[in-house]
């Protein structure tokens, strides 16, 4: 039986896992928290590192926890990092993140969720039903801009290099938060799939976990 540690996305919870099965393994929920001022990635990667109690676990991060998985695996041993609609270093960053970064703009307009905005961002995220608009709401209604503004901040700006030697990728198709033209040779492709795979792909990403966590 393996420890697996999961992080979601930006601003989610355990719910965006609720298709996916973990088989007989012992699943743990990273939950995200309120950056102290001025928070580097490193030293918040260190106190959600304090959260895993088992040694060797499984990484499983989905979009910026993937990338919060990746700094964790510095700071610890793990069996595997499983990358979920996510970036393993800056050189797959995609170029608009790039420029955000290059010209501030996120430090210059606050970012906060504006309601006319909700059909674009459920348009890139590839929403398909009703649940997961009502979801989506409900993580846009309860976010925390403290947290909300640090994480952009720390996606766009983003400047690792180190590619980790035991990690995997699954990866959408039709991803428009990550690109998949700019991710390094994904293990798993997933035909037409967008950043919600875990979501609308589960089946897909089942049969992947089944195999990679045996």
């Amino acid at each position: 039986m393996k420890h697996i540690y999961n992080i979601s996305g930006f601003g989610a919870d355990e719910r965006i896992f609720s298709k996916i099965n973990f088989g007989d393994n012992d699943v743990h929920f990273i939950q995200w928290k309120i950056p102290e001022k001025k928070e580097s990635i490193e030293s918040y990667a260190k106190r959600m590192q304090s959260e895993i109690l088992h040694p060797n676990p499984v990484l499983i991060g989905l979009s910026f926890g993937g990338m919060m998985s990746v700094e964790i695996a510095k700071l610890i041993p793990v069996e595997k990092i499983i990358l979920v609609s996510s970036v393993c270093c800056r050189k797959e960053l995609p170029l608009y993140m790039k420029l955000i970064s290059a010209l501030n703009l996120n430090r210059l307009i606050p970012m906060k969720p504006y309601p006319i905005f909700e059909p674009i961002e459920n348009f890139n995220l590839g929403v398909e039903t009703h649940e997961q608009k009502m979801l989506l709401r409900e993580y846009r209604q309860h976010l925390n801009l403290t947290y909300s503004n640090w994480a952009i901040d720390q996606v766009v700006n983003w400047q690792n290099k180190w590619i980790p030697p035991n990690y995997i990728h699954i990866h959408g198709t039709k991803d428009h938060i990550f690109p998949i033209k700019n991710i390094i040779d994904p293990e798993y492709k997933i035909l037409n799939a967008g950043h919600l795979l875990l979501m609308n792909n589960a089946g897909e990403v089942n049969e992947i976990l089944k195999k990679e966590l045996a």
